[in-house]
């Protein structure tokens, strides 16, 4: 029996019972162990969509995924059956001028796990057998367990928005916005070389895991007077705005220096947002954008398997027949990083 956390609508998450896939022509079989709940997944639940997209049908949600080889359809090969592996959740066209430029994280059409960008949908990865291209598929690395390994599409997400602010050896970082992409973009900033990292959030247990993650000087976003704040004579060089509210790129504006860079990593809201976009013409700073990864992934299980630390960010892992109270937890930033979905369990 196969097992599915399908989002038919608004506030409507089950756990379906789903046809079992067959790997066709290119594909793999993959059973899958562990799935990751990602900000977008709690979006759908939440809200119906993410951003501009919007639930059109039901979908399998679902993109940060680990599991073992079951097999292959007809010409596809790869790791032997029974092997672990993380999925790669991208299937870029391969032919745009993006993907020709070697930027294939901005593809024109792409296919990305669990994504309503398209219609129909791309089904997701929760669900405890799918099939998948298996050019998607990359073995862990030797030491790395797959619990820890479902951190792997996160933090390349956190990878390529450091790559996107340039060297960052020796560089003051700010990081706003201690979720679990905020706590990987600081572990991602540790990793380039970083002097100094600060991160900040409003609760005070995200900055603990900012802490845990390798963030030197932890903030409370909504205290300007926090004495965690770095002087302006320090000079923040390179902003990571990772909390995905207009308010988060106005203290980046705020506090990066003149002359410095702002990554904005975290999905804004629909439509408009106000924030200080004068600062960028008197500061002269330069405005980055940050979406998904691309080779980063296979960076992020080598480094996943070097750091042991990174399991104190995995704050729950349940059972996928607990979707329901995996995705409440996930929701409670008060008390949680990231939740695991377990389809073995």
């Amino acid at each position: 029996m196969v097992l599915g956390c399908v989002i038919h609508g608004q506030g409507d998450l089950r756990v379906d019972e789903l046809p079992e896939p067959e790997a066709a022509p290119g594909q793999a079989l993959v059973a899958i162990r562990y799935g990751g709940i990602c900000g977008s997944d709690l979006h759908y639940h939440a809200h119906g969509g993410v951003g501009d997209f919007r639930l059109k049908q039901p979908m399998v949600l679902g993109h940060e995924v680990v599991g073992t080889v079951v097999s292959y359809g007809e010409g596809a090969s790869g790791p032997a059956p029974g092997t672990p592996v993380a999925v790669h959740p991208a299937t870029p066209c391969g032919v745009c001028p993006e993907c020709a430029g070697g930027r294939a994280n901005i593809c024109r059409d792409t296919r990305y796990l669990g994504s309503a960008a398209r219609f129909p949908h791309v089904q997701g990865g929760f669900a405890s057998r799918i099939a998948v291209p298996a050019g998607q598929l990359r073995v862990l690395p030797e030491g790395l367990e797959p619990r820890r390994a479902a951190l792997a599409e996160p933090l390349s997400v956190a990878l390529h928005a450091v790559r996107r602010a340039g060297d960052l050896k020796g560089r003051n970082v700010l990081i706003t916005g201690s979720g679990p992409i905020g706590c990987l973009a600081v572990a991602a900033a540790r990793a380039a070389g970083a002097a100094s990292i600060t991160a900040t959030d409003v609760l005070p247990r995200a900055l603990e895991f900012a802490a845990a993650a390798g963030a030197t000087a932890c903030v409370r976003a909504d205290d300007p007077d926090d004495p965690n704040w770095p002087a302006s004579s320090d000079g923040i060089d390179v902003a990571i705005e990772a909390s995905g509210v207009a308010a988060g790129l106005d203290t980046c504006l705020n506090r990066v220096r003149r002359g410095g860079v702002i990554v904005q990593l975290g999905m804004l809201p629909p439509g408009q947002s106000p924030f200080a976009g004068n600062l960028l013409v008197a500061r002269e700073i330069d405005l980055r954008g940050a979406f998904r990864f691309h080779e980063e992934f296979d960076d992020a299980l080598r480094l996943l398997a070097t750091e042991p630390s990174f399991d104190a960010l995995i704050s729950g892992v349940r059972p996928v027949r607990e979707a329901k109270e995996a995705f409440a937890q996930a929701a409670d930033r008060r008390e949680s990083c990231k939740v695991l979905l377990d389809f073995e369990a």
